[in-house]
């Protein structure tokens, strides 16, 4: 499975451009940390990419992301990024046991988290945004309150990195891909 051909399923299946957008952060942040483990990001990409495709189309969690999984093996999706991304997903039960599945459950709440902050900033920018900021907004439960923070502890810790660091290294893999994102900022 091609990069392209994945994009071709979110966009088969994912209308809102927001959603789109927090999947290309999230294959952002997972080929960083494919870099940081010495992995091929090509699995690791996909998995960032397919993980929330089918959120339209299923958006409950009775539904999401397992009912999703046939669609990606009729696909021809890996069952390797299936599984990862039925990982990422406590209510699955599919336990998280890669350096891959652990990357994928660490980075989507947090490019969540990180984008709303770069959108209140005077600049709208991400390329200026730094761990300061994000560490600021982090106790205000009133901000991004959808986002859940003890599941970004969780990540952070099963990936057996400090939150702080994790949180640079997702700020630093998304500005990367700062103009896909639409957070480049105001001129």
């Amino acid at each position: 499975m091609t990069r392209d051909e994945a994009l071709a399923i979110v966009h088969e299946h994912v209308h809102n451009a927001a959603l789109v957008r927090h999947m290309l952060a999230v294959e952002a942040a997972m080929r960083a940390y494919a870099a940081r483990f010495g992995e091929d990001d090509h699995l690791w990409r996909l998995a960032g990419i397919l993980h929330d495709f089918d959120w339209e189309i299923h958006p409950t969690l009775d539904h999401h992301p397992q009912d999703g999984a046939p669609i990606l093996r009729a696909r021809g999706v890996p069952e390797i990024v299936i599984r990862c991304i039925l990982s990422h997903a406590e209510h699955t039960g599919v336990p998280r046991q890669t350096p891959m599945e652990r990357s994928l459950f660490a980075c989507d709440e947090l490019t969540g988290l990180i984008t709303a902050v770069a959108l209140v900033r005077p600049s709208r920018s991400i390329l200026d945004l730094g761990v300061a900021s994000v560490r600021k907004k982090w106790g205000d439960g009133r901000f991004a309150a959808n986002v859940n923070r003890k599941e970004i502890e969780r990540g952070a810790s099963e990936l057996a990195i400090d939150l702080w660091e994790h949180v640079g290294v997702v700020i630093g893999a998304m500005q990367t891909v700062a103009a896909d994102l639409e957070l480049e900022g105001v001129q």
